[in-house]
């Protein structure tokens, strides 16, 4: 039976191709930018006009989400999945020198931008039949993984982590089940040209993860195929 996706962030990368993976296996896509109707998402759009539902959203601004769960109203998710992201400056990212202006903008899109979307679409993916809220998270936002760099996006990472499980743990007797992914170190404009795999491919684990996933992985931490990742 086709499920109908909320997708942040899908007018690009790993967004983009979960939009893509889901029209080719007949899914319908809520596929949410704050540009959604140009470049190549415009032009899906166009191509599938009966599965693609373009959303205006700016993830970082209160008064456009609320605009979007304004049009949405009484509309089923079957899965949310928070996909936008930043990784903040390519410097300036050290424990010894750390731009704060460009740290506090990466938690605004990557820390609390997940949880206002949750919130405030709960409604919609009560009302679906998946009951699914996923977000991309990223394996550098381990701590068991002794880190020693990138800062600023790995410190965004374990701070959506905690965020999404205490999130999880509200909405558990709701049965709602919450995720957290690493999508693995994909070939986008933030993973870079010499990353290990495809956004394809990490869109198509990512989907088939989910779907076989329910209240018994919720809070689970885990990469694009299903693997657990360590806290």
């Amino acid at each position: 039976m086709p499920q109908t996706w909320m997708i942040t962030g899908a007018n690009r990368g790993i967004g983009l191709a979960l939009t893509i993976e889901l029209l080719r296996r007949g899914d319908h896509v809520i596929a949410a930018a704050r540009e959604p109707w140009g470049g190549a998402l415009g032009e899906l759009a166009a191509a599938h006009p009966g599965a693609v539902t373009p959303l205006e959203l700016d993830v970082t601004s209160d008064a456009s989400v609320a605009a979007a769960k304004n049009a949405l109203a009484g509309r089923a998710i079957d899965v949310l999945l928070n996909n936008a992201g930043l990784y903040g400056p390519r410097d300036r990212q050290t424990g010894l020198d750390v731009d704060f202006d460009a740290w506090r903008e990466v938690f605004e899109v990557n820390v609390y931008a997940p949880i206002r979307v949750a919130q405030a679409f709960l409604p919609n993916v009560e009302a679906g039949q998946g009951r699914k809220i996923a977000t991309i998270s990223s394996r550098m936002g381990s701590i068991g993984a002794n880190p020693g760099n990138a800062l600023i996006y790995r410190s965004s990472k374990s701070a959506v982590n905690m965020a999404m499980v205490v999130f999880g743990n509200s909405v558990r007797e709701r049965n709602v089940s919450v995720m957290l992914f690493h999508p693995g170190w994909v070939q986008t404009d933030m993973g870079g040209g010499g990353a290990d795999i495809t956004p394809a491919q990490s869109a198509g684990g990512l989907i088939r993860t989910i779907d076989v996933s329910g209240m018994a992985e919720t809070n689970s931490f885990r990469d694009y195929k299903g693997e657990k990742i360590a806290w």
